[in-house]
């Protein structure tokens, strides 16, 4: 079996009479994207801070490229790149600057105007870090830790503040370095990014590994159908007729979970125009990972499997 890029195994870590990191395991391959995911306080900072060799864990391993992150940093400095949350860089430093500095220390063969061009900064080159939008910091941010090695890519929330247009070029970047080979965690609160772009997504909550599996498994287990229409109508008949639970979601907007087929959606019009209704909106659709983890907070936390039959649901162990 190939060794993972990233490999955390039973992490713990406790600080203050307070268990912040309990056992949790996840694993990232090469040319993989994984999502790490979770409520604020869920441990996700702590965890990629363990990773990086900033934290030392109370129990358990962290290997990165097969390597010790605190015992290891130099070996690991020139295969690696971080992007932290919140960057800083001195205030007059220019964006050209900033990323020449960074490739000299990461003594990279890497252009510096390659990775001007890669991230959109050809227009801000000469700017400094003071007069540059949160979006251009955080695209300087992204170029920056592509100045490192290309073997791994640690980004915590790499498309905040950015527009759309910003976005969807650092997803396209983010994406295109996975398929080159390069193993990359992503933690963050957007989770369309991760739908977007990522393989595989592992959730933290208090600590705890809860769910973990492919993003494709993990957003494709409830297909649903939903409709608008007049509040608190009796849907027992429908819920026959389609053989699936309608439930009122909130007033006047109903869900069938169910395959959304045609015949299904032909059937939801003509029951309710037999109780001389129109539905004024209709969709089908599948679950997003915004509406998994608002159901993981609120307790809900029905089991998953991933394709080899095994629970990706635990809250014991992971």
């Amino acid at each position: 079996m190939t060794t993972p890029a990233i490999d955390v195994r039973s992490l713990r870590f406790a600080a203050a009479g307070r268990t912040i990191l309990d056992e949790i395991t996840f694993h990232v391959g090469a040319g993989e994207i994984v999502g790490l995911l979770g409520p604020n306080g869920a441990g996700k900072t702590t965890t990629i801070e363990s990773i990086e060799g900033y934290r030392v864990p109370t129990s358990g391993d962290v290997t990165v490229l097969g390597l010790n992150p605190l015992t290891d940093r130099t070996a690991l400095a020139d295969r690696w790149g971080v992007m932290p949350q919140e960057g800083g860089l001195p205030m007059g430093l220019t964006v050209i600057e900033a990323i020449e500095l960074f490739v000299g220390l990461h003594q990279s063969s890497t252009s510096p105007d390659s990775l001007i061009d890669l991230c959109g900064l050809d227009s801000v080159r000469t700017r400094r870090w003071r007069g540059m939008s949160g979006g251009e910091q955080q695209r300087l941010n992204l170029a920056l830790a592509l100045s490192g090695g290309s073997d791994v890519l640690l980004l915590d929330e790499p498309t905040a503040a950015l527009d759309a247009q910003g976005r969807e070029r650092v997803l396209d970047v983010i994406r295109a370095r996975a398929d080159a080979g390069t193993a990359v965690l992503i933690t963050t609160h957007n989770y369309a990014d991760v739908e977007r772009v990522a393989d595989r997504a592992v959730v933290l909550d208090h600590g705890r590994v809860v769910v973990s599996g492919s993003v494709a498994e993990l957003t494709g287990g409830q297909p649903h159908i939903r409709f608008a229409a007049a509040a608190a109508l009796d849907a027992k008949d429908l819920s026959a007729l389609l053989d699936a639970d309608v439930t009122e979601q909130s007033a006047g907007h109903y869900q069938v979970d169910a395959e959304p087929t045609p015949a299904r959606m032909a059937a939801i019009t003509s029951w309710l125009a037999e109780q001389g209704e129109v539905a004024s909106t209709m969709e089908a659709g599948r679950r997003s990972l915004e509406e998994l983890m608002l159901g993981l907070e609120s307790g809900a936390r029905a089991p998953h499997t991933d394709k080899h039959g095994d629970e990706l649901t635990d809250g014991t162990s992971s």
